[in-house]
């Protein structure tokens, strides 16, 4: 098995030790490492509640899985990271806009704290055809 690191200038740069996302030539599997609420232009958190850091989560996502040439339809599974699982709600009918039908499996996880005190971080596993 061969290994591609797959990278998108649309969303924003790996702030540690990892990749936006691999790909797995021969099974054509991507995996997406988590993203956070950050803006890709300025590299900064964006305003606003659970909802609005899910949305650019979302997008920061969909970015990832654009460069995999990949959509949200490939997305076989998630991991949803909360620091407060009273936003369960919040954060579940955002991500639901992107899944309409035929969800992945997915996880929700409290934990003690995510990078720059965002809220929500998400990551995916994509599967091509």
């Amino acid at each position: 098995m061969s290994r591609k690191v797959i990278h998108s200038d649309s969303a924003p740069k790996a702030i540690g030790p990892y990749s936006q996302a691999i790909e797995t030539r021969g099974t054509r599997t991507v995996y997406l490492s988590g993203q956070i609420a950050l803006d890709s232009a300025t590299g900064q958190v964006v305003e606003g509640d659970v909802a609005a850091q899910t949305e650019k989560v979302m997008k920061n996502l969909e970015a990832v899985l654009v460069g995999a040439r990949m959509t949200f339809a490939n997305v076989a599974r998630c991991t949803i990271f909360l620091v407060d699982m009273n936003d369960f709600g919040k954060v579940n009918e955002v991500y639901g806009r992107y899944f309409p039908v035929n969800p992945p499996a997915r996880a929700t996880v409290a934990v003690a704290g995510l990078p720059r005190g965002v809220r929500v971080e998400i990551d995916a596993v994509a599967v091509g055809e």
